[in-house]
């Protein structure tokens, strides 16, 4: 999953206390090296401590560092807002908890702050306070972000700081960058006494971002200033754009090995069994010859050596697979030798599919159906927390073990936030998952959310209740929809009598079409599966009739229609 071509920014930066005693201002800035730089990006942020407060400088420092280690802290599958939020909340929790403990107003700590992150070919920005994000382009210079002040006695107030409120209101944007692209990031002590026409002479003088951010914090003192000064300049010299070819190059890199045999031997894994062997991929138990460590290797099939998505959507199921650590979702392991051929290793798993599960128990026991979602539910959750979307969850890629346990797998189409901000040429547009699982949504061509894999966990546990989808069975290349009425709901009740009011209700409820009117977690479903919910039963014995007989309904009114059109007939004939 990398680019050829690296993300390089240049950075260069001035702060200086100006006339006052105490510099309360700060600024920092990180470009990282490896994977990190590829995941997380380039960094910079800027703080200004409310003069008013005698330890803003504390925050304002906190706040720089802080953000900064503890960004490149977050999972590389978290996506930036993802990441951001996260941070700047305990950031900002800390603050207002010191603030609070503080006897004295003017000990408090409080600090603007803006920050922005540059991944792949993406420009965000976060921003509180009166600090400023500008962009220079083609000598047009931009300002980014909205300083959030209020005018009082002719005097400028911060409406918004960090540590000012428990409640953090950031202001969050985004927006594709140029190569060639100038960011400055800058304290009121510097932008409130330059017009943007002078820093836009000083930018466009000279490449030497030291010497520009001096430049302007020099200028902005001869005109007065009167308070601290900073600039900070970042230069986007180059994005890691990959072209079709590239991506193309990146996942043909190994070749895809031919179909084995018990007996062969491939980088030192010795194929014991074949597990499977299908048009899109081949599936073997095999021995590391080293250790006698048993794996699954999986290999894409040879019919899709020229298939860049699929070969892409392989790479990504191993990465996710070693990045998810949980007992519910199947491990992928990192090979100890070089590799040669495309494949991967994963835990071998003994036991059956979930499909096999369903055919072999017709009519499950209430207790042992949730038993199995409750498990399938936990795995889930370790997609949630990483930020990513299963998207392809159905009865056969789920495996239950010897003992019982539950193990998520094939993820080959996992959405994972962070990999997903990453430039990319490849048309990911066609919907995820198997036609009769797949959340409408997507058909609708939504982007999908936890509801989109909850939807899909709804149908599985439908089909285990009843042996029957919950929906008509669509066309494998029905891959549009129009409307969310296009999906008629078929009661599971009317599959299996002994089902409770209340479970009907819970599974109604989760498999409503539009995602809005879902569960908003998957705890409440869970629970609502597992426990009567006295209004989802209500709702059920008093829903339309139109909507509990829906069939019955249109049957009726269709005898209702014969009846009197017979009528009116004889009325009009008598003689017949």
């Amino acid at each position: 999953m990398t680019n050829q071509k690296q993300l390089s920014v240049r950075f260069g930066g001035q702060s200086t206390a100006g006339i006052k005693p105490v510099n309360q201002d700060a600024f920092a800035a990180h470009q990282p090296e490896g994977s990190d730089l590829e995941y997380k990006g380039v960094v910079a942020a800027i703080a200004d401590g409310v003069s008013s407060c005698a330890q803003s400088q504390i925050a304002s420092q906190t706040c720089v560092t802080g953000f900064i280690q503890d960004y490149f802290s977050t999972p590389h599958s978290w996506s930036v807002k993802h990441s951001v939020s996260r941070v700047l909340t305990g950031l900002n929790n800390w603050l207002h908890q010191e603030n609070a403990q503080s006897r004295r107003e003017k000990d408090s700590m409080l600090c603007t702050f803006s920050a922005l992150v540059i991944k792949s070919n993406t420009l965000y920005w976060f921003h509180v306070g009166d600090s400023r994000i500008y962009q220079y382009s083609q000598g047009q210079l931009e300002q980014l972000t909205e300083d959030h002040t209020r005018r009082e006695g002719g005097r400028n107030y911060l409406s918004r700081a960090m540590g000012g409120d428990k409640h953090l209101e950031v202001d969050f944007n985004n927006h594709i960058l140029e190569e060639g692209s100038t960011l400055l990031l800058t304290t009121d002590g510097v932008h409130e006494f330059l017009s943007q026409t002078q820093i836009k002479a000083v930018l466009a003088e000279t490449d030497d971002l030291e010497e520009a951010s001096s430049k302007l914090v020099d200028l902005a003192k001869s005109q007065g200033s009167d308070d601290n000064l900073t600039a900070l300049l970042l230069s986007v010299d180059q994005l890691p754009q990959e072209t079709l070819d590239e991506s193309h190059n990146r996942v043909t890199h190994h070749p895809i090995p031919p179909v084995l045999e018990i007996g062969n031997k491939i980088d030192g894994y010795e194929v014991l069994d074949i597990i499977f062997s299908g048009t899109r991929s081949h599936m073997y138990q095999v021995k590391d010859t080293e250790s006698g460590q048993h794996f699954v290797l999986k290999a894409p099939s040879i019919n899709f050596s020229e298939d860049t998505l699929y070969l892409d959507g392989f790479i990504r199921e191993e990465w996710v697979g070693q990045k998810l650590n949980h007992p519910n979702v199947m491990k992928t392991f990192p090979t100890t030798r070089s590799k040669q051929f495309l494949y991967y290793l994963g835990e071998h798993i003994q036991g059956m599919s979930l499909r096999d599960w369903i055919n072999d128990n017709p009519n499950p026991g209430l207790d042992e159906v949730r038993r199995l979602v409750a498990q399938i539910i936990r795995g889930l959750r370790a997609f949630q927390r990483a930020d990513m979307i299963h998207q392809d969850l159905k009865p056969e890629n789920i495996m239950i073990d010897t003992d019982g346990r539950v193990k998520i797998l094939d993820f080959g189409t996992v959405h994972i936030a962070g990999i997903e901000e990453l430039g990319s040429p490849l048309d990911k547009s066609v919907p995820q998952g198997s036609v009769n699982y797949v959340a409408p949504e997507y058909l609708m061509g939504e982007p999908g959310t936890f509801r989109s894999d909850l939807f899909s966990l709804a149908v599985i546990v439908y089909e285990m209740l009843t042996g029957q989808l919950p929906y008509t069975e669509r066309s494998v290349k029905q891959v549009q929809i129009n409307h969310y009425a296009e999906f008629s709901y078929i009661p599971a009740i009317h599959q299996r009598k002994d089902l409770p009011l209340w479970m009907e209700g819970c599974l109604k409820k989760a498999l409503q079409p539009n995602p809005m009117h879902r569960y908003d977690a998957l705890s409440e479903f869970i629970q609502d599966l597992t426990t009567p919910n006295k209004q989802l039963e209500a709702r059920i014995r008093h829903q339309p009739l139109m909507e509990k007989h829906p069939t019955r309904v249109w049957q009726g009114i269709a005898v209702l229609l014969l009846v009197l059109n017979i009528v009116q007939l004889l009325l009009t004939h008598p003689s017949l």
